[in-house]
């Protein structure tokens, strides 16, 4: 007689969508597809021959980029690329030489609605977002669309495995470390070893998204702009008061 084996819980089909065009609007930050127009704002911030703008593109699949032109060619393919889909960030913060300007982009990349999984990736940060509150404003617009407009369940990320800061923040918004895949991938030549990172629906509903909206808000900074309370305490504090109950 056959042993029935363990097999994981059946998934209710619930349709899930494609990411489109449509604007994310935050209060330091706005996520619009990235377009044409794009290019010169953000060719200003992170083109050029700046060591500091050069070593932007360290973990990235492509350039560095010396001259508009070509870097003007990569924003045309990149805007007409269905997957990954590119999202242009926008500064929305008034008395800053950004404002209204592009300052970076991000992109829903390996979507895979069979699996209802989809990742974010292909970011890259200006000087001008790096460390600020709009950086994680604009992976909180990023991860609420997948979630909840998208209706996908696992957010992936996923990074070079000697790139320290992608991985700290990846850690620090909230994702679970899953492991190293080895010699995954050869990027500009060199050997790449991938960490993986995710956060899955129950996860995003319990501590992320609660703690990423009471991070986000106004009364969490002081007059300088500080924070008062870290997102990690923030998920603890979630998660502690969830376990309670």
């Amino acid at each position: 007689m056959a042993v029935a084996r363990p097999r994981g819980p059946f998934v209710p089909l619930t349709p899930v969508f494609l990411p489109s065009n449509k604007t994310l609007t935050g209060r330091s930050v706005i996520l619009e597809k990235l377009e044409p127009k794009h290019t010169k704002g953000l060719f200003d911030l992170v083109g050029g021959y700046e060591p500091t703008r050069a070593s932007l593109w360290d973990y990235m699949g492509d350039g560095p980029y010396t001259q508009l032109d070509v870097f003007e060619k990569s924003v045309s393919a990149k805007s007409a690329s269905l997957d990954p889909f590119y999202f242009a960030i926008i500064d929305k913060r008034s008395l800053v030489p950004t404002s209204g300007k592009p300052i970076g982009y991000l992109t829903l990349m390996r979507i895979t609605p069979e699996h209802l999984a989809i990742e974010i990736g292909n970011i890259m940060f200006s000087s001008a977002i790096q460390r600020t509150r709009g950086a994680t404003e604009a992976f909180y617009l990023i991860a609420r669309y997948a979630f909840e407009d998208l209706n996908y369940r696992r957010f992936e990320w996923k990074c070079d495995s000697l790139n320290a800061p992608s991985r700290s923040a990846a850690l620090r918004l909230g994702f679970t470390f899953e492991g190293i895949f080895r010699q995954h991938m050869v990027v500009k030549g060199r050997s790449r070893d991938t960490a993986w990172f995710s956060i899955v629906r129950d996860e995003w509903d319990g501590s992320v998204k609660p703690a990423l909206e009471k991070w986000l808000e106004e009364r969490n900074f002081d007059e300088s702009g500080n924070q008062k309370t870290n997102l990690q305490e923030l998920r603890s504090s979630k998660l502690n008061r969830g376990s309670s109950l």
